[in-house]
């Protein structure tokens, strides 16, 4: 299955308003990630909001690093880090330069390049049918189903590699909003925005 690499991608424009913003929009859309001749796609479907100024749990709280300068830079790069010596995340830059907000992806849902996706998180072939919602239900769990690491820290989200593409407009009554999962700061922000009922979220 192919997938038109040229039309309805996301512009600057869409990355630069205001992180919650951006969040909720977010959801629907498809990320991509293409060498040119395999393309790996997931509809976004869960997501959570950071912003340095206010947010002690945003990697840019206290002001720019090495390890967090592309979160600084206008909207629309990929940010990823690593985390717990384990895993991988990434994230979109949001706003206007210098503001050090994004937003992380924790969970998309399979749209192209399946079977990369199972090879890249498993090694093998699935265990049963059930196994295919555990393959990009959660942050570290897309970045190995698309082969993200550090390396792709700072991809412009308007390039041919990694980029993010228009998807249908998720209605209102089918966000669900919580508070984060897995921090220990700024706990109360109700700044995790997904999709009600998609299987592939990481939390139900």
């Amino acid at each position: 299955m192919t997938i038109n690499l040229s039309i309805k991608k996301l512009k600057k424009s869409f990355y630069r308003k205001e992180v919650v913003v951006v969040a909720r929009e977010l959801l629907g859309k498809v990320l991509v990630k293409s060498n040119g001749k395999e393309n790996l796609a997931g509809k976004i479907v869960e997501v959570e909001a950071y912003h340095g100024d206010i947010d002690e749990a945003a990697h840019s709280y206290g002001g720019i690093t090495e390890r967090n300068e592309i979160m600084f830079e206008a909207g629309g790069y990929l940010y990823v880090y690593f985390t717990y010596g384990a895993h991988h995340c990434c994230n979109v830059v949001t706003g206007k330069k210098g503001q050090g907000t994004a937003v992380l992806i924790r969970a998309v849902e399979p749209v192209f390049g399946l079977e990369r996706m199972i090879k890249n998180r498993f090694g093998r072939k699935l265990k049963n049918e059930k196994e295919i919602f555990n393959l990009t239900s959660g942050p570290g769990k897309v970045c190995q189903a698309f082969k993200l690491d550090r390396s792709h820290s700072g991809t412009d989200l308007t390039g041919d590699k990694i980029f993010i593409l228009d998807g249908v407009k998720i209605k209102s009554k089918d966000i669900g909003i919580s508070k984060r999962i897995g921090i220990t700061r700024s706990v109360d922000l109700p700044w995790r925005f997904f999709i009600k009922d998609n299987p592939y979220l990481s939390r139900k």
